[in-house]
C-alpha cells in the first residue's frame, strides 16, 4: 500500500459533509445546478461586509516596504494588540494583552496547535455530541483520545454525563456555541455550571482541565440571544475563533487563539502554541488578511439574513411534521430522522435531489443536518422533497 494504513482507514470513515458535497457536485453536473438542492455544506452564501472589502483593498494597495515579509510566529504585533483590546472589552478580561493572542490559519489551525501543545499520548479530550466530526481527527493527530459525552434531548449539556466522563486522564473539554450542527446556544447559566463542574474536579484532583471554546459562529445569533465569552467565566480557558462565518471569508483561513491570562502555566502554554504554529507547518497566518481583520473587529455579517432563512425553514419543517429543535444561532438545523437509519432517509432525500448530512457524521445517528446558508431559491426548492419523502414514510 502506497499510503499509511492509518490514513487509508481514515479515508474510509472521513467526513460525511464532504461526501455529500462531492455528491452534490456530481448531481449538479448531471441535472443542472438549479435542479439540485444542496444543503450539505456550511459555506456562507452571503458576501463579506463592505467594510471588509474596503479593508482588503486598502491592505492590498499599501506600499509600505516589508509588509509581505516574515513576521513573529505569533502574528503581527499591532494586529494582536487590537484583537486583545477588543476581546478584553467583550469578555471583561481586562488583563488580556497581545501576549495572550496567537494568529492562526482558521479555527482548525487554532484547535490543532492547541491540542498539540496540551496533549501527552493517551490523554483525553471530552466533546459533546453532536459535534463537529473533525474534533476526533484533531485529537488523534496529537496522540489524544476523544471521549464523547451525550447531550440532553434538546441538545443542552448533560452535566451528570459529564461528571461520569471526567477522569484523571482528562486534559481538555471542547465546546462549540452556537453549535454546529444543532444551532443551540449555551446560556450564561449553563456555561457557569460547566465552569463550576470543571473547577471542582480540577481542585479535587489538583490537575487543571482546560476548557476550549471553538467559537466561529458567536456573532450569528437570533432573537437577542446572549453569547457569553468563556474567558469571562473560567480561568483555565482557551478561546479559539475564526472569521470564516462572521465576516464570510472562509477561503482566507484567518483566526486566532486567545488564552486567559490566569490560565495554568500560561507562559509555557503560549510558548507551546507559538512553537506548534511553526512546526505544524502553518508558520504564520497570512500577513495581508491579518492586516485586514485588524480594522474590522467590530464588524459582522447581518445575522438577520440568516434568521429570515431559519424562520422560513423552521415553519416549513414543523408544518410537514418533522421534529426539530429551533436553532438560536449559526446556520444549521439538526432534525430527528423519520427513519431510524438516517442514512437511508438521506438517500431517499437525495433521490428527490435534496442533499443533507447524516447525523452519524456528527456522532448522533438518527438525526440529519441541514445547512441553510444557501440562496433562498435553494431552500424554497427543497421543501417539496422534504415533504414527499416524509409523507411517503409516514
Amino acid at each position: 500500500m502506497s499510503i499509511s494504513r492509518k490514513i487509508n482507514d481514515k479515508l474510509k470513515s472521513s467526513s460525511w459533509i464532504r461526501k455529500m458535497f462531492e455528491e452534490g457536485l456530481r448531481m449538479k453536473k448531471e441535472h443542472g445546478a438549479d435542479n439540485v438542492f444542496d444543503l450539505s455544506l456550511g459555506n456562507p452564501v452571503i458576501e463579506p461586509p463592505e467594510e471588509v472589502l474596503k479593508a482588503i483593498k486598502s491592505a492590498a494597495n499599501d506600499s509600505i516596504p516589508g509588509l509581505h515579509r516574515y513576521m513573529p510566529n505569533a502574528g503581527l504585533q499591532d494586529v494582536r494588540e487590537e484583537i486583545a483590546r477588543s476581546l478584553a472589552i467583550e469578555s471583561n478580561c481586562t488583563e488580556l494583552s497581545a501576549d495572550h493572542i496567537v494568529m492562526v490559519c482558521g479555527a482548525a489551525g487554532g484547535l490543532n496547535i492547541t491540542l498539540k501543545t496540551l496533549l501527552d499520548p493517551g490523554e483525553e479530550v471530552i466533546v459533546f455530541s453532536p459535534f463537529f466530526v473533525e474534533y476526533l481527527f484533531y485529537s488523534e493527530n496529537h496522540g489524544g483520545k476523544t471521549v464523547v459525552v451525550p447531550t440532553n434531548e434538546d441538545f443542552s449539556l448533560n452535566f451528570n454525563a459529564l461528571r461520569e466522563a471526567l477522569s484523571p486522564k482528562t486534559k481538555a473539554v471542547i465546546i462549540n456555541s452556537p453549535n454546529n450542527p444543532t444551532g443551540v446556544v449555551y446560556s450564561r447559566k449553563v456555561l457557569e455550571e460547566l465552569a463550576s463542574v470543571l473547577k471542582k474536579y480540577s481542585t479535587e484532583k489538583n490537575n487543571p482541565i482546560y476548557l476550549i471554546s471553538d467559537d466561529p459562529y458567536k456573532k450569528i445569533v437570533f432573537d437577542g440571544v446572549e453569547t457569553p465569552n468563556i474567558l469571562e467565566l473560567y480561568e483555565n480557558s482557551i478561546y479559539i475563533t475564526s472569521h470564516s462565518k462572521d465576516l464570510a471569508i472562509p477561503g482566507e483561513r484567518i483566526g486566532y487563539v486567545a488564552v486567559h491570562p490566569k490560565c495554568a502555566d500560561v507562559e509555557n502554554l503560549m510558548s507551546g502554541l507559538i512553537f506548534c504554529n511553526r512546526v505544524l507547518g502553518f508558520v504564520n497566518a497570512p500577513a495581508l488578511i491579518q492586516r485586514v481583520i485588524k480594522n474590522v473587529q467590530n464588524v459582522s455579517v447581518d445575522a438577520e439574513f440568516y434568521q429570515r432563512k431559519r424562520d422560513f425553514l423552521y415553519a416549513e419543517l414543523i408544518r410537514i411534521g418533522y421534529s426539530v429543535v429551533k436553532p438560536q444561532g449559526a446556520f444549521y438545523f439538526f432534525p430527528k430522522s423519520p427513519l431510524e437509519d438516517e442514512v437511508v432517509f438521506t438517500q431517499k432525500l437525495a433521490e428527490k435531489k435534496v442533499l443533507v448530512v447524516p447525523g452519524r457524521g456528527f456522532g448522533s445517528p438518527g438525526y440529519f443536518r441541514i445547512s441553510y446558508c444557501v440562496p433562498d431559491q435553494i431552500l424554497e426548492g427543497s421543501i417539496s422533497g422534504f415533504k414527499q419523502v416524509f409523507n411517503a414514510i409516514k
